[in-house]
């Protein structure tokens, strides 16, 4: 079982109290990956949210043209997968290790469960996720922004 202490260095979890932080310890599984091995690719199923707890992962898409982009390297304490737990949906992009990497997995099956037995625990993740995601999308579109401005 992963130490309650290692979970909350995760930003997806950082502010969750110690007793809820066991009831995630208790349904996260790990995960480890070596340099170059694929998590997942694009129209895989998708499985729920990952944790990168060290390493990086590398966030990348086919275009139309057959390039492969890369949309963003993730480092330790990050989360992805998110959209997972609210629609049964395949991926849209693929995950590639970096470098030799570990995560953690919540499964979307055991996150259902949770917001069955524990509903403002899951209301705390799902709060955390829309704050992240947020944030996230204003600094890409600030960025949008400079780079018009300055074309």
């Amino acid at each position: 079982m992963v130490k309650p202490e290692v979970l909350k260095k995760q930003i997806l979890l950082e502010d969750l109290g110690s007793e809820e932080l066991k009831k995630i310890a208790g349904i996260v599984k790990k995960m480890s990956l070596k340099k170059g091995e694929y998590l997942f690719k694009e129209k895989d199923d998708t499985k729920g949210i990952y944790l990168l707890h060290s390493g990086k992962i590398e966030i990348t898409r086919v275009t139309p043209d057959g390039w492969r982009q890369t949309l963003v390297v993730l480092t330790t304490g990050h989360f992805f997968g998110e959209l997972s737990i609210f629609e049964k949906r395949q991926h849209v992009a693929s995950a590639v290790a970096v470098e030799d990497t570990d995560l953690f997995l919540i499964p979307k099956s055991a996150f259902e469960k949770l917001t069955e037995e524990d509903m403002a625990l899951a209301f705390s993740i799902i709060k955390k996720i829309a704050i992240v995601m947020s944030k996230n999308l204003r600094r890409m579109t600030d960025k949008f922004l400079s780079a018009l401005i300055s074309y």
